[in-house]
């Protein structure tokens, strides 16, 4: 990659991040997911393979194929709620 296509900066490094992957509502976290991040912006760039393997993944763990390596619970408010509190 030659530069940021968010703010243009040309320095973009190889690193690893935690992508949180949704569909219909349901959520997938996974740890150490490489990309390339401006460092800069912090604007992240994933190649396609990668994104193809999580889907996948959430796909068999959906299906009931596939057990997690651990599971967390999270809450969840609607900002309406939080507003009238």
């Amino acid at each position: 990659m030659e530069h940021c296509h968010f703010c243009g900066n040309k320095n973009i490094k190889a690193t690893y991040t935690q992508y949180t992957y949704k569909h219909n509502g349901k959520f997938l976290i996974i740890e150490n997911v490489p990309c390339d991040q401006c460092e800069y912006c912090g604007e992240q760039y994933f190649n396609a393979k990668v994104l193809k393997q999580i889907e996948n993944e959430f796909i068999a763990i959906n299906s009931g194929q596939k057990k997690t390596a651990k599971q967390i619970i999270v809450p969840t408010e609607s900002f309406e709620d939080l507003a009238s509190a």
